[in-house]
C-alpha cells in the first residue's frame, strides 16, 4: 500500500497529521500522533445498474395554446377589467398585458399559469413528444455557449 504524504510502497499506519487521519509509512508517521496499523484497503469498485435500452420513454411537454391573446383578452372584458385593472390584479405591468393580448408577447409557462388560476381559463396544454431512448439525456439548444463565444471572440482578433 501507498503512504498518503510520500507514496512510498510500505506497510502503513494509521496517524492523525494536523487534524487529519493518513495512510501514512513509518518514516511520515513521525509527523503526527499514530493511532495503530493501516488496515489493507479493498478497490473500491462502483456497481453498476443496468437500464433497459429497449424501452421508450414518451416525453411529455407543456406549450401556450395558439390562440392564447384572444382568449385572454375575451375572458378580461366578459369579467369587466380594463387592461390596467387586470395587470394590477395579476400584479403584472400593463404593458406586458398588451403585448401578450395583441400576440407579440408569448407568456412564459409560469406567467400563463398564472393568467389561468385568475381568469379560470385553459392557455397551457400538455403535448405527447415522440419517444425517446431512455439513456438518452434531454438537452436544449439556449443560443450561444460560453465556448461559441470564446470561438467569436478569437475569430474577431485574427
Amino acid at each position: 500500500m501507498q503512504c498518503d504524504l510520500c507514496g512510498k510502497e510500505a506497510e502503513l499506519y494509521r496517524t492523525k497529521i494536523e487534524g487529519t487521519v493518513l495512510n501514512v509509512c513509518k518514516e511520515c508517521s513521525g509527523y503526527g500522533v499514530v493511532l495503530g496499523k493501516a488496515k489493507p484497503q479493498t478497490p473500491n469498485i462502483p456497481k453498476q445498474v443496468e437500464t433497459p435500452r429497449s424501452a421508450e420513454e414518451p416525453e411529455k411537454i407543456e406549450t401556450i395554446v395558439p390562440d392564447f391573446a384572444q382568449i385572454i383578452r375575451k375572458k378580461r372584458e366578459q369579467m369587466g377589467l380594463k387592461q390596467e385593472e387586470f395587470a394590477k390584479r395579476i400584479n403584472e405591468k400593463e404593458s406586458l398585458i398588451h403585448k401578450i393580448e395583441t400576440g407579440t408577447f408569448t407568456p412564459s409557462i409560469k406567467l400563463a399559469r398564472k393568467i389561468e388560476r385568475f381568469l379560470h381559463v385553459k392557455l397551457v396544454q400538455e403535448e405527447v413528444v415522440a419517444a425517446r431512448p431512455v439513456g438518452f439525456k434531454k438537452t436544449e439548444a439556449s443560443g450561444l455557449t460560453l465556448g461559441d463565444a470564446i470561438k467569436i471572440r478569437k475569430k474577431s482578433k485574427k
